[in-house]
């Protein structure tokens, strides 16, 4: 979700930022795997970071098709923010690649190697009229069956309609997610509804920062953490992944975009600097560690599902499909190159851990799990800044995706070499998404390192 949500956290964000990194070490093996924190830093800051930024600039993956003008399902409309950095400019027709345009089976068809880049868009317009003409019906319903997959699929997120006429494509690069002004009840209305009502925790326990907590100190903290650690590992999950999520928004936001202090003065989080008691700072560092060692999680969570979604697009007629050819391939290339990367990380999460239990117990707890965080992909249509509904509609929508691809290991399996699979498939939004949150992830780990080394420079 966009970090704009979380503007009115901004204050104790700095203080968790410096306490955390300057006085809180962050090392070790993280909660509920068998990886370290060191490990991940070098693998994604050297091997994943500079290939992941390269591939979610590539045309395939910048444009995004998204519905903005949703109602919000759970409470009356606050009306959309008119902050002018709130806005969210849609791509004009003219400027979308034709085969994006055209539709998602394209890609999968072997004519995409015709070279479409020096046509008309007239001509491009009635060559991939050509292409579509030759499938034959065996695949023409393959693809009807693809089109109809998420009525079958276990979809962990509620998926915009690409068909409705307010959808609209985003281009990723000219709408970057920032700091826009947007905070407030409403924005705090929609963390509230995500933590309180979402992530199994009884209204009796209050969260760490939490402003509507009667009480601050330790108790607070203490009495949360004892909730988290008695949980199942499934629930423990489910909170460690949206807590992840939070601190990941809030760390690239904090690195690239300034902030305004009281009168007027501005600052970016990197020349902050703040002066608390001893036993604040206690809390901010246990707190620091925790919301760090959660974003860890998290990147682990989504680098397992691209390791485990990599036979999916390993097959020769899966394409990346814009209508540039040359373009295409090598976005093809750069993306097996990642998963390639991601396969061969040796401490990967175990998602067999998790359901794992009683037959009908584990069915039950999966569901609960599903609907939980399909309930938070349908509060992002209630986010009043244009710009951060984009981009929480797109992160959570990763992240969804990431589930469905690690509990879809039996349909993965299965897939035919040479034909689209009933069993499982993937929309192009839902690739789209999947690749640009996990980037998010990647970019905040990076600038972890990159706070952590600027801090040493002013100690």
């Amino acid at each position: 979700m966009s970090g704009n949500i979380c503007c009115t956290w901004t204050t104790s964000l700095l203080h968790i930022l410096y306490f955390g990194l300057l006085h809180a070490k962050l090392t070790g093996v993280l909660d509920d795997c068998y990886c370290d924190i060191e490990s991940i830093d070098v693998f994604n800051n050297f091997k994943v970071y500079p290939l992941i930024r390269k591939l979610t600039a590539r045309d395939f993956f910048r444009y995004y098709k998204v519905n903005l003008k949703r109602p919000c399902p759970f409470w009356a409309d606050d009306g959309h923010c008119a902050i002018k950095d709130c806005h969210v400019e849609p791509c004009p027709e003219s400027k979308i690649p034709v085969g994006i345009k055209s539709g998602n089976y394209n890609k999968y068809s072997k004519a995409v190697n015709t070279d479409l880049s020096d046509l008309s868009e007239c001509e491009q317009a009635q060559n991939l009229g050509a292409i579509n003409s030759t499938l034959s019906n065996q695949s023409k319903e393959a693809f009807a069956d693809w089109a109809r997959h998420d009525d079958a699929q276990d979809n962990f997120c509620e998926l915009d309609d690409e068909t409705s006429p307010d959808a609209e494509y985003v281009d990723l690069m000219f709408n970057p997610e920032r700091y826009t002004g947007y905070k407030g009840p409403s924005a705090w209305r929609v963390w509230n509804s995500i933590y309180e009502e979402n992530c199994f925790k009884p209204r009796s326990v209050y969260r760490p920062l939490n402003p509507l907590a009667p009480v601050r100190g330790e108790c607070v903290c203490e009495a949360f953490y004892n909730w988290l650690e008695g949980l199942c590992l499934e629930k423990r999950v489910f909170y460690r992944l949206i807590s992840g999520l939070h601190s990941s928004i809030n760390i690239h936001l904090c690195a690239e975009y300034l902030l305004e202090e009281a009168g007027g003065r501005r600052c970016g989080a990197r020349t902050r600097r703040s002066s608390v008691g001893a036993s604040t700072q206690r809390r901010r560092r246990a707190r620091a560690r925790g919301a760090w060692k959660n974003l860890y999680f998290l990147y682990l969570i989504e680098l397992r599902a691209l390791s485990k979604v990599a036979p999916y697009f390993e097959r020769a007629f899966i394409h990346l499909y814009t209508g540039n050819t040359r373009q295409d391939s090598s976005t093809k290339d750069l993306l097996l190159q990642i998963l390639n990367e991601t396969k061969a990380f040796p401490m990967h999460f175990d998602e067999k851990s998790m359901f794992a239990g009683h037959k009908i117990e584990a069915k039950i707890l999966k569901e609960e799990f599903r609907l939980h965080f399909k309930n938070i992909s349908r509060i992002m249509d209630c986010v009043g800044c244009s710009k951060c509904r984009l981009w929480g509609k797109l992160q959570t929508q990763g992240l969804g995706t990431a589930l469905k691809i690690l509990f879809s290991e039996k349909e993965i399996k299965n897939l035919p070499e040479n034909t689209p699979s009933k069993g499982f498939q993937l929309t192009r939004q839902e690739i789209v998404a999947l690749l640009n949150a996990f980037g998010r992830l990647s970019t905040s780990i990076k600038e972890l390192h990159n706070f952590r080394t600027l801090l040493e420079e002013h100690r």
